[in-house]
């Protein structure tokens, strides 16, 4: 690799899945990775199942010892309190959840999250010891009206400002015209984005923060594409929608390093 920074893939179900659905599907994912030989210490694997099925596998997770992470797709930017249908972050803490995503496009369009929005959710996480992997990325009308760069790096600055400069954070890249369209950017637009991004976080956070920080790149991500991603100097793994819902395909981007040319 071209950095220190682990490589993290993490596979977002959205709304898949059930509980029972997900128990089944983590063991298989388990045993893919196994029989694989994968080191998890070399890239490190986590999933992201709705909310409902956090309690099933946290508990598998722990009682087969698996290495993979946990992660939630969401929560409220509020602690407690009469807001029915959130979910705090104090709840998720106490499931052993270690991440959590914020300012996933979906949310920002589907239901309207603002910058100020994500900024207070990115510090409710903080503040109940979660890491966010904070989501930024444009449109293709903003593409072709502020240019590759200027949106999701406008979006990070709203959202460190919430934070102490000492605090973990992961950072997910997501063209909104490549979620899901089976066309995902190329790796040098990919590139050139996290770089600006990487250095948005040296001028906020300073050097060795943005040097330890891991930026992701999300969009139409699959096995036949993540290797050429990888290769780039400030991409330092994917989070992976649709794909991951797939365990051959999924095992395989985790496995990314096994693929020819890395």
């Amino acid at each position: 690799m071209v950095n220190a920074r682990t490589p993290f893939i993490a596979g977002n179900w959205k709304m898949n899945l059930d509980h029972l659905q997900s128990i089944a599907f983590v063991q298989k994912l388990a045993w893919s990775l196994k029989d694989s030989k994968h080191d998890y210490a070399s890239v490190e694997a986590a999933v992201f199942p709705p909310f409902t099925d956090l309690r099933s596998v946290q508990t598998l997770i722990d009682a087969d010892k698996l290495e993979l992470s946990l992660g939630a797709q969401d929560l409220s930017d509020n602690d407690s309190g009469a807001y029915t249908g959130d979910i705090s972050g104090a709840f998720l803490a106490r499931l052993d959840v270690k991440y959590v995503i914020v300012g996933h496009s979906e949310r920002r369009t589907i239901h309207g999250e603002t910058d100020e929005v994500v900024a207070s959710k990115v510090a409710a996480a903080h503040r109940n010891g979660l890491v966010p992997v904070l989501c930024v990325g444009e449109t293709a009308e903003d593409l072709e009206k502020h240019g590759p760069s200027a949106v999701p790096v406008a979006q990070l600055r709203a959202a460190l400002a919430s934070i102490p400069g000492t605090a973990e954070i992961v950072v997910a890249y997501e063209p909104v015209w490549a979620i899901g369209s089976g066309q995902a950017a190329t790796p040098d637009q990919a590139e050139q984005v996290c770089a600006a991004l990487r250095e948005t976080l040296v001028e906020v956070l300073g050097a060795d923060a943005a040097a330890a920080t891991r930026i992701l790149y999300g969009g139409s991500v699959k096995s036949g594409n993540i290797a050429a991603f990888m290769r780039e100097p400030n991409v330092d793994g994917a989070l992976v929608g649709g794909a991951s819902l797939d365990i051959p395909e999924f095992a395989s981007i985790v496995r990314f390093q096994h693929h020819v040319g890395v």
